[in-house]
């Protein structure tokens, strides 16, 4: 019936019922985001700042791993970073806190708008399209989350530790402004809870018919050096910091072509399936 209902719907139709879903999910983006402005004590010193202190547990980690191999005169176990973190405009903390709050209030509603997104594309699948779907929100919300964990847990914090020890004189105190602080929270967070989310743009683009298993293992080997060039993108230009980003998104490459591979097996199982149905003479 839903079926029947999209496709006796108009493109105006279909626009105004995208705009609801749109509607709806700045809404939850919203009182997501007004949530975190309430608590902002929290998100800022405890989120968004405790990447800026050495008791963070990366560098905790980090710091005992440094030791055991023998690396007692490491940054990871410093006692505390050479920087301080300052506001220079007026409006300056109150701008942090508003786009803080949108970012986190996205965050957090992202398995929101994943099923505004879904409730708008659904009705213009198959029922069988619908049943081998089942699962997306959840599993989607999960890899970004994921993501999100290892962007704010390990690309921060390396970041953050390279750069507030990195000195090209002597003469010069680093003094950063919170805008900047909060700048590599964010980007690292993110970037990464969407880089998560390939096993999912490949399950649908092998779906669609635009990406196969052949193709993706036939182009590994220029796979792995854009990935190399993304982990140097958004990590601190050492090999240590490249490797440890570079290895999660080679699994999660791989995965993807064990993924795509298990699609093509099903399709190619319907279609048999469905060639040895007896034709019926009319």
């Amino acid at each position: 019936m839903a079926k029947k209902q999209m496709n006796e719907m108009s493109f105006l139709d279909h626009l105004e019922d995208l705009r609801w879903h749109l509607i709806r999910a700045t809404l939850g983006i919203v009182i997501a985001g007004i949530l975190a402005f309430i608590f902002k004590k929290f998100i800022f010193d405890v989120i968004i700042f405790g990447p800026t202190h050495m008791s963070f547990p990366t560098y905790e980690g980090l710091c005992k791993m440094s030791q055991l191999i023998g690396m007692n005169d490491t940054t990871f176990c410093a006692e505390k970073f050479p920087f301080i973190i300052q506001n220079r405009t007026v409006a300056g903390q109150f701008s942090a806190h508003i786009w803080t709050s949108i970012y986190a209030g996205f965050i957090i509603s992202f398995p929101y708008v994943l099923y505004q997104l879904w409730s708008f594309i659904s009705p213009g699948l198959k029922s069988n399209e619908r049943k081998s779907s089942r699962g997306f929100i959840v599993i989607a919300s999960l890899l970004f989350f994921l993501g999100v964990l290892f962007g704010y847990y390990i690309i921060t914090p390396l970041s953050i530790n390279f750069l507030a020890n990195y000195q090209i004189s002597d003469q010069i105190s680093n003094e950063f402004d919170v805008s900047s602080v909060i700048a590599i929270v964010r980007s690292s967070a993110i970037a990464s809870g969407f880089v998560f989310e390939l096993p999912i743009i490949i399950y649908f683009l092998t779906k669609v018919g635009l990406v196969t298993p052949q193709i993706l293992r036939k182009y590994r080997k220029f796979a792995l050096v854009i990935v190399l060039i993304v982990s140097a993108v958004i990590t601190p230009p050492d090999i240590a910091s490249q490797v440890i980003v570079a290895i999660p998104i080679l699994i999660l490459y791989q995965v993807s072509i064990y993924i795509s591979a298990v699609v093509v097996r099903n399709q190619a199982r319907k279609t048999a399936k469905e060639n040895k149905k007896p034709k019926v003479k009319p």
